[in-house]
């Protein structure tokens, strides 16, 4: 486990620590808890960032190519668009 001294602007640093208790976890769990979901946040960015690029390496439009191919069918009981919705 590393150890980081962090400077917070006071007005931040009561602000977290009236989530904190209101949470009820310490300023460590808070911060921690803070600082994995920025983490993950810009993780899934990146991730989907990287799937859009590779997306765009495929010649054509090849979701219009496959909902072309896709047969005209009703859909299967259950599927169907909830009362009064329009596209």
């Amino acid at each position: 486990m590393a150890n980081y001294a962090l400077r917070v602007p006071e007005s931040l640093m009561e602000y977290a620590r009236q989530v904190a208790q209101e949470e009820g976890v310490s300023m460590n769990q808070f911060f921690v808890t803070a600082i994995a979901e920025k983490v993950s946040a810009l993780k899934t960015e990146a991730f989907f960032r990287e799937r859009a690029a590779r997306a765009s390496e495929y010649p054509g439009d090849a979701l219009a190519d496959w909902l072309a191919a896709s047969p005209h069918v009703p859909p299967m009981p259950g599927d169907e668009l909830p009362p009064g919705y329009s596209d």
